[in-house]
């Protein structure tokens, strides 16, 4: 296996970083967009995360670009963001499987009291919000829901980031 310099592994750990959460939002651009799915609240949260994902990895590459040593820091920001995830896709799943309610009240139908049928009626969003507990997914026929497929991808580059990029990108440190 060719050895690679400090600067080459920083330059395609940050590179690694910044594509995954590209992908990630890339992925839910096209369902929303082309397939025409509706976000939740939930779903628009979720999605914070590989934004700052992106952001980390640019400064990851930046920083290795200028020769400086970026990775314990910057590794514990996106640990932390990926757990972050982990986290929000979670309480997605579980909103979505009727373990618990939706945390954001935005996910909650409105509760009309009071004053006369116009009044309720003007208190309405302008636009219908899509439900938390109502799964997008992409096959009807797979039970796997968008926020599933979320959980499993953030999971996944957890694993990815703290086993096999290490062990793969772990020559560098000997140059």
């Amino acid at each position: 296996m060719p050895v690679i310099d400090r600067r080459e592994a920083g330059l395609l750990q940050g590179g690694f970083w910044a594509l995954a959460g590209f992908w990630a939002i890339a992925w839910v651009w096209w369902a929303q967009h082309l397939e025409g799915m509706a976000p939740c609240a939930l779903c628009l949260w979720e999605r914070w995360p590989y934004r700052v994902l992106i952001a980390l990895g640019f400064v990851w590459s930046a920083l290795a670009a200028l020769e400086l040593r970026p990775a314990r820091p910057i590794g514990i920001l996106i640990t932390l963001t990926l757990i972050a995830a982990i986290v929000i896709a979670g309480i997605h799943v579980g909103v979505e499987q009727g373990w618990w309610p939706s945390p954001l009240p935005e996910c909650m139908a409105p509760h009309f009291s009071g004053g006369s049928f116009a009044e309720r009626l003007a208190s309405m969003p302008a636009r219908p919000a899509k439900p938390c507990d109502s799964p997008n997914r992409l096959f009807q026929w797979l039970p796997v829901s968008m926020a599933m497929i979320d959980l499993l991808y953030a999971a996944f580059l957890l694993v990815v980031g703290q086993v096999v990029l290490r062990r793969l990108l772990g020559s560098s440190r000997r140059a």
